[in-house]
């Protein structure tokens, strides 16, 4: 009898453990799905390579900058060749985003340069991950995922400008800054 309800209570732990595992599509299994496909750019790129100095941030971008912990860059170069494959890529990403997890921030653009959208997940404060998906029909799409902990919008918005005072266009970023453009 002893070994029966082992054998239940095991088999019962196998089921839930299955049961729980989530069987759909993540940006997380996409851009390891995606990252050595034809057409992929990607670039894991820890905040300690944006080469920005500490000294002339202030008290809320210095914040912003400490609860960054890397930038994830997936981008797919469109070209004669791929536009259908890119359609379908972008597809899977639209579909990924529509899980209601990832909270819609912002969204911009027009349908001849292109269009954006930057969703998160947590709370206001306390912000996991930011993700900014653009796409446009004569460059391609990029997926660029903000990680970190505690994150707070406003506060990384404010960081946005440190960016642009630092031009990061001359650091090694040349090639990606020029996919947004």
């Amino acid at each position: 009898m002893n070994t029966s309800i082992k054998t239940i209570i095991t088999m019962l732990i196998l089921v839930v453990t299955l049961q729980s595992c989530n069987q759909g599509l993540t940006l997380q299994t996409y851009y390891v799905d995606s990252e050595l496909a034809p057409g992929f750019t990607s670039l894991d790129v820890p905040t300690s390579m944006l080469k920005i100095d500490e000294t002339t941030l202030t008290e809320e971008q210095k914040d912003a900058y400490e609860s960054i912990d890397k930038l994830s860059l997936l981008a797919f170069v469109a070209d004669e060749s791929n536009k259908e494959d890119m359609d379908v890529e972008v597809a899977k990403i639209k579909t990924i985003l529509k899980d209601p997890k990832y909270e819609e921030l912002m969204r911009g653009g027009n349908s001849t340069d292109g269009k954006f959208v930057v969703k998160c997940i947590g709370g206001e404060n306390d912000v996991d991950e930011f993700i900014l998906f653009g796409n446009s029909n004569e460059q391609g799409f990029v997926v660029v995922r903000i990680l970190g902990d505690e994150m707070n919008f406003n506060k990384i918005m404010e960081l946005a400008s440190v960016f642009d005072e630092n031009n990061i266009e001359e650091t090694q970023f040349k090639d990606i800054a020029k996919f947004f453009k």
